[in-house]
C-alpha cells in the first residue's frame, strides 16, 4: 500500500526548492507552472526569504508546486500518478 502524506502552509522554507530545481526537467515544470499560478515559483521556492513565502498567497501555491513536483519525480508525470496511490493526505488545499 502506498499512502502519499503532504504538508501544509509553514512547511516551507526559504530555498527549500532549490535541490529540485537541479533535477532534469523540474525547473521547466516550475516554469509553466508560474505562468499557471501568476507567480514566480522558482524565485519563491529558491531565493525568497521567510518572510515572502509566509504570505498564503505565495505559500499555497508554493506547496501544491512543491508536491506536484515529488509526484513527477515518483512517478513520472502527474497523471500518472493516482493510479500509483492507494491514499492521498493532505493539509490546507
Amino acid at each position: 500500500m502506498l499512502v502519499i502524506v503532504a504538508p501544509g502552509q509553514g512547511a516551507q522554507v526559504p530555498g527549500f526548492l532549490a535541490p529540485w530545481l537541479e533535477l532534469p526537467g523540474t525547473a521547466d515544470l516550475f516554469e509553466r507552472w508560474s505562468q499557471v499560478a501568476g507567480l514566480d515559483l522558482r524565485h519563491y521556492g529558491a531565493d525568497a526569504g521567510a518572510d515572502e513565502i509566509r504570505d498564503t498567497a505565495v505559500a499555497q501555491p508554493l506547496l501544491v508546486s512543491a508536491g506536484l513536483a515529488a509526484a513527477v519525480a515518483l512517478f513520472g508525470d502527474v497523471d500518472s500518478a493516482p493510479e500509483s496511490m492507494d491514499a492521498v493526505a493532505g493539509h490546507s488545499v
